[in-house]
C-alpha cells in the first residue's frame, strides 16, 4: 500500500511547478471571490479554445446568469514553465486550467467556503486509465490535497495529506455525470492541527465529511478546468493485446514492467514513470490512438469566508 501511495504522490507532486502565466478577468455572473486568476499556461501553450467565457444565448449551458466558463483541451496540449524546469508534454499531462496561486489568492490558514457548478456535456465520455482532474486544492511548494477527479466509476474526491494519507470517494456516478449541472459545496478549515476539517456537498447532500488535518505546508491555492494525467497510460491500455503478443515476446520485459502490464488489464494505474517507459519501448508496435477532446463548463465559482458568501444554490 506504501509503494502505491508513493507512486501517486511522486506523479502528483510536480503539477505545482510556475508557468507564465497570464491573469483571467472572469465575469462576476460566472466566479467571485478571487482577486486574480491566472492561466495555467500561456503564450503559444495555452490556446484560445483552452478557456472561454461562454453565452446561453449561443446555446451554451449556464447554470445561472447568462454566462458560463467552458473548458476544453485537445491531444497535445501540453506545455513547459518559463524556466525549463518542467514539461507537461515529457510528464505524460495536458492542461487548460486557471489557478488563484498568486499572493493575493493563497490561504495560509482558517474556515473557508467554496462552491462551483460544473457541467459535462451529454456525449461525455470516461476516458480512465487517463484520469482528469477537474479542480483542485493545492499546496505552494508541495503537492494537492484535494482533488477532484474522474475515476473509472466516476467523479471523485481524492484526498493526499502526507506522506501515508490517501483516501477517495465518489461523488457522482459514471452515468450521472453527462448532460445536467453538479453543483458542489465545500466547507474546509486549513490547518495543519486535528481540528481540521473538508465538507463537501453535491447537489446539497453531504457526500463527503473528513476531519484532521488539511494541509502540510503554509499556503493552499485553487484550481479549476481540465488537467489530464496519463496520456501514454490510456495509449498503452488501447494496445495490451499488442504489448503482450508482440513487444514483451520481441523485446522482453522486466518485472516492473510485467506488474504494469497487469495493472493495466485491470484498467489501474502502474504509474507515470513506468507507463511512460511502457509507452516509448513499445510504441513503434503500436496502432494508431486518437486521445478524444475533453470538454467541461463551470459556472457559480465562489470563494469567501462564509456560506452566504457563496451562494449556496438551492
Amino acid at each position: 500500500m506504501k509503494k502505491i501511495i508513493s507512486i501517486l504522490i511522486i506523479n502528483l507532486v510536480w503539477s505545482n511547478f510556475v508557468f507564465a502565466e497570464t491573469v483571467v478577468r472572469l465575469p462576476k455572473d460566472t466566479a467571485s471571490g478571487y482577486q486574480k486568476l491566472f492561466k495555467s499556461l500561456t503564450g503559444k501553450y495555452f490556446k484560445d479554445y483552452g478557456m472561454q467565457v461562454v453565452n446561453k444565448k449561443d446555446g451554451h449551458p449556464v447554470r445561472a446568469g447568462e454566462q458560463s466558463i467552458r473548458f476544453e483541451v485537445r491531444a497535445g496540449d501540453c506545455g513547459k514553465d518559463e524556466t525549463g524546469g518542467w514539461s507537461d508534454c515529457k510528464n505524460d499531462r495536458e492542461r487548460h486550467e486557471l489557478s488563484g496561486g498568486k499572493k493575493a489568492d493563497k490561504m495560509s490558514q482558517g474556515e473557508y467556503w467554496f462552491s462551483w457548478s460544473v457541467y459535462f456535456p451529454k456525449d461525455h465520455q470516461n476516458l480512465y486509465p487517463l484520469s482528469n482532474n477537474y479542480g483542485q486544492f493545492h499546496q505552494q511548494d508541495g503537492p494537492p490535497v484535494f482533488m477532484f477527479k474522474e475515476l473509472k466509476d466516476g467523479y471523485s474526491v481524492v484526498r493526499t495529506i502526507g506522506d501515508i494519507d490517501y483516501d477517495v470517494r465518489k461523488l457522482v456516478d459514471n452515468k450521472d455525470m453527462p448532460g445536467s449541472w453538479i453543483d458542489i459545496l465545500i466547507n474546509a478549515k486549513w490547518t495543519k492541527k486535528d481540528n481540521g476539517f473538508f465538507k463537501v456537498w453535491v447537489n446539497d447532500e453531504l457526500k463527503y465529511d473528513y476531519e484532521g488535518p488539511t494541509k502540510t505546508k503554509t499556503y493552499i491555492y485553487q484550481k479549476f478546468g481540465i488537467y489530464s494525467t496519463g496520456i501514454t497510460r490510456y495509449i498503452n491500455y488501447k494496445n495490451v493485446k499488442v504489448i503482450q503478443k508482440k513487444c514483451f515476446y520481441e523485446k522482453g520485459y522486466t518485472t516492473e514492467e510485467e506488474w504494469a502490464f497487469f495493472q493495466l488489464l485491470d484498467k489501474k494505474d502502474p504509474g507515470h514513470k513506468t507507463s511512460i517507459k511502457i509507452y516509448d519501448k513499445c510504441k513503434d508496435y503500436y496502432e494508431p490512438v486518437e486521445i478524444p477532446t475533453r470538454i467541461v463548463y463551470f459556472d457559480e465559482v465562489r470563494r469567501g469566508k462564509t456560506k452566504d458568501q457563496v451562494g449556496a444554490k438551492n
